[in-house]
């Protein structure tokens, strides 16, 4: 049995956009016209690919089909870079005209929320002077970012697990180093850090109910990581700003508090640091742009964190 590679990519491009109106325009063709591809992929390989939901998502068998698209467009887009050749007006589903611009190709990437906002984007910008090339960054905690490259729903990822996911290559990025802060005057107010039971009553800043940064630095100190009051911040400038307004205390890498503790707005609570070694693991294919990537980042990484 094949899978018609037009229809596979018709089901990504479904899953990209979200709704079948959506992936009909940009494939071009009518929104039953999608549908229909998608039946056709159904009845032949007997399984259902798609949750028509809103967004609409992948089912465990649809996941693999969409894994196997996007490889297909790597895969073509790195051939014809070889050749010197573009796409054209490719819409990677079918059903498009041709002649016009280059439609650049998709990268799906997974990325912890701290490296987003402080090193990560620069890497890629380098990549996209050089490459045509668009991202769609999926943003998830370090501990969890592999497991969207277990689904294929991202060909690489910023990961704290060093152990390759089945199917993929992993590098060593170097190690992200989170101190406990806060603004003077809140550990004035909460005599911080001289009483070690007040990291019981402080509130601390979190990012969300899955971030263990926080609790790992209370348990380290010998104080309940239940105990302390909480702000959840999900957003990582949001949560550097939070703390820098005084909100609470809380864990922050050297890119977000190595000029205000120089300036004092900002003053270290001691305890040991909490380290978090990341690392790159992306599909195992031979592809160019991927490698690309995954260069860029490394270089960055290479002076931005501890090594």
């Amino acid at each position: 049995m094949e899978i018609p590679t037009d229809l596979a990519r018709t089901l990504a491009v479904v899953i990209d956009e979200g709704t079948f109106d959506a992936a009909a325009r940009r494939l071009r063709i009518t929104p039953s016209a999608v549908s229909q591809r998608i039946k056709a992929l159904e009845q032949q390989l007997g399984r259902v690919l798609v949750v028509r939901s809103k967004p609409a998502r992948a089912t465990e068998a649809g996941a693999a089909v969409v894994r196997l698209a996007r490889q297909l467009a790597l895969l073509e887009h790195d051939t014809l870079a070889a050749f010197g050749l573009d796409a054209g007006d490719d819409d990677r589903g079918g059903g498009g005209g041709g002649g016009g611009p280059a439609r650049p190709v998709t990268l799906p990437l997974a990325v912890n929320a701290d490296s987003l906002a402080t090193w990560f984007l620069p890497a890629l910008a380098r990549v996209a002077e050089r490459h045509p090339v668009v991202f769609d960054l999926h943003r998830d905690d370090q501990d969890f970012t592999a497991g969207l490259l277990e689904s294929g729903t991202v060909m690489g990822a910023v990961t704290s697990q060093a152990d390759p996911v089945a199917g993929c290559l992993v590098r060593s990025l170097g190690t992200m180093r989170y101190e406990a802060v806060a603004t003077p005057a809140f550990a004035a107010r909460w005599t911080l850090p001289e009483r070690a039971d007040a990291f019981a009553t402080a509130p601390v800043v979190e990012f969300d109910r899955r971030d263990d940064l926080q609790r790992h630095y209370l348990a380290a100190r010998g104080v309940d990581p239940d105990a302390p009051p909480r702000h959840f911040v999900p957003a990582s400038a949001d949560f550097a700003t939070a703390i820098k307004l005084g909100l609470g205390w809380g864990l922050l890498p050297g890119f977000q508090s190595t000029d205000e503790l120089a300036a004092g707005t900002l003053v270290p609570l001691g305890g040991p640091p909490v380290d978090v070694p990341l690392y790159w693991q992306q599909w195992n294919l031979r592809s160019p742009l991927l490698d690309a990537v995954a260069d860029a980042l490394a270089a960055e990484a290479a002076t931005a964190l501890a090594l």
